[in-house]
């Protein structure tokens, strides 16, 4: 297998979400959230385990976590735009938050809850910047009064949308400590840990090139792993497709119909590829009905 990709899902967690490589998820979070909201320490609140695979194939994925005030964190790596993923993402602050109470406690027990979302895709047309931080402000003022809601996006495509970039540039780029994650995320594969550049050569990105060169999946572990890469292989040769046709990603007018012909565009070479119905639907968004109908001009 060719080496491991840090932004397939299961070798994402497999790095961050595990007790051993704690401080690298530590790290990745204090590179992301405020000043006022940085950790010491983390507690995992549902640590990476292998053995999910043999029961449950489909295990979650993200990495839920506890700072030293209660503070909780969710960290998860999107690597569709599946549809709707605005609305998951509420949905999985809404129960970051909502877990920590117990039936009859008292709600001033609730803490701070930050949803942190590390997105393979372009999702918010209208911005540059590939971090984006999200609260519940008053319409008129920006007055922030529910303090408790976070949500960060991180787009990795708008960091690297260049695949032929040398490492003298990317090194070129690096300003911030999210900017070295991002670049460990997407780049991986021009960073030598022996042959750092100085606004990378950091011990923590080290560590973290070390640990994804020694890592090994079980059987499970690498159907699952090779599964979902091939999803974002599919996913990128249908981009190409769509930049070869002069197809403007970036574009706000017609995102919607581009986005669709872009989902049956994936969904074709799935189908060519025999994959099942109920898996294409799962990451094109298409229903199984649409899915037949596909199949036939096949």
């Amino acid at each position: 297998m060719d080496s491991i990709t840090p932004r397939v899902d299961i070798a994402f967690k497999k790095i961050f979400g595990v007790e051993e490589n704690k401080d690298l998820l530590i790290s990745l979070v204090n590179s992301i959230v405020s000043e006022e909201d940085q950790v010491e320490d983390l507690t995992l609140l549902n640590p990476y385990n292998p053995q999910n695979f043999k029961h449950e194939k489909l295990s979650i994925l993200d990495i839920k976590a506890k700072g030293q005030t209660g503070k909780r964190f969710n960290i998860e790596i999107q690597i569709s735009d599946e549809a709707d993923y605005d609305k998951r993402a509420l949905y999985y602050w809404a129960k970051l938050y909502t877990e920590q109470l117990k039936g009859g406690q008292d709600y001033a027990l609730l803490s701070k809850a930050i949803g942190i979302h590390i997105l393979n895709f372009t999702s918010i047309l209208s911005e540059t910047k590939y971090h984006n931080i999200f609260h519940i402000t008053e319409k008129e003022t920006g007055h922030l009064y529910f303090k408790d809601l976070e949500l960060h996006t991180i787009e990795l495509k708008k960091f690297s949308p260049d695949s032929t970039e040398e490492l003298k540039d990317m090194a070129a780029r690096i300003k911030s400590s999210l900017d070295i994650w991002v670049a460990f995320l997407t780049r991986h594969d021009l960073l030598d840990k022996r042959h750092l550049p100085p606004a990378l050569d950091n011990p923590t990105l080290k560590k973290a090139l070390t640990v994804l060169d020694v890592m090994n999946f079980e059987p499970q572990e690498r159907e699952a792993y090779e599964d979902h890469l091939k999803w974002l292989r599919i996913e990128a040769n249908t981009l190409k497709k769509y930049e070869s046709k002069g197809f403007e990603l970036g574009k706000a007018e017609g995102k919607a119909e581009g986005k669709a012909e872009e989902k049956i565009e994936v969904a074709l070479e799935m189908l060519k590829e025999n994959e099942p119905l109920p898996k294409i639907s799962k990451y094109t968004g298409l229903s199984i009905s649409e899915l037949e109908k596909l199949k036939k001009k096949l």
